[in-house]
């Protein structure tokens, strides 16, 4: 797998695709073939975002206009796909104007993107081609970007160790074979150990297929 295969993964999200996300994947998806309801994962933006927050993979950004997040809250916007950012900024326009960074998570981030209190990556995982080994580049440059005592949170649909209904089964197998998804192999313990090489106080609790977990970075 190489980096390539992120951006080709990622350019599947056009805008067409991205007008159907809300109703086939937060809506449908989640609750039936995933078993893990949206609401969940909004509760963890309820609770952890803090106020400056960068989320990467926003992909609609239903998850960030439903959620309680305070007006003065810095928002920030990071992918490869430059649909879904300009989507999410335009749901959240009555905020402002949002600051959106084209940059690939396998790259490690310019410094001028500064520190955050909190870092957002729902469903971003399964879409990141490699292993977790290779995948938890990913959070070591992200783990760069965290202030003391900050919290990078989000969920993923794990592909080992699980039990997939034949719904889930079916997406799954497309998905891979179309290489939106790079989860085949993904376990929720590979997940905790590269989380914990950059992390401290892991949590992640399975609901149906989905990882759903936070990580917090002690002050120093």
């Amino acid at each position: 797998m190489t980096h390539n295969d992120a951006r080709r993964g990622s350019r599947i999200y056009s805008k067409p695709v991205l007008a159907t996300y809300d109703t086939l994947v937060v809506r449908l998806s989640n609750s039936l073939a995933w078993r893990c309801p949206s609401r969940l994962m909004l509760a963890q933006y309820n609770r952890l975002v803090g106020d400056r927050h960068l989320d990467v993979g926003p992909g609609t950004g239903w998850y960030l206009a439903h959620a309680d997040i305070p007006r003065g809250t810095d928002l920030r916007l990071m992918d490869l796909n430059a649909n879904s950012m300009e989507m999410t900024a335009a749901r959240l326009s009555a905020r402002g104007s949002i600051a959106a960074y084209e940059l690939n998570v396998l790259d490690p981030l310019p410094p001028a993107v500064g520190k955050f209190d909190s870092i957002g990556v729902n469903y971003l995982f399964h879409c990141v081609p490699g292993t977790w080994a290779e995948k938890g580049i990913a959070f070591t440059n992200l783990a760069e970007h965290l202030a003391d005592g900050g919290v990078l949170f989000g969920a993923t649909i794990l592909g080992h160790g699980v039990r997939h209904n034949l719904g889930g089964r079916g997406l799954m197998a497309l998905y891979n074979r179309l290489g939106i998804f790079h989860n085949w192999r993904d376990d929720a313990e590979g997940l905790r150990t590269a989380l914990e090489l950059n992390f401290d106080d892991v949590d992640i609790e399975v609901v149906g297929t989905v990882a759903v977990f936070s990580a917090r970075r002690r002050s120093r």
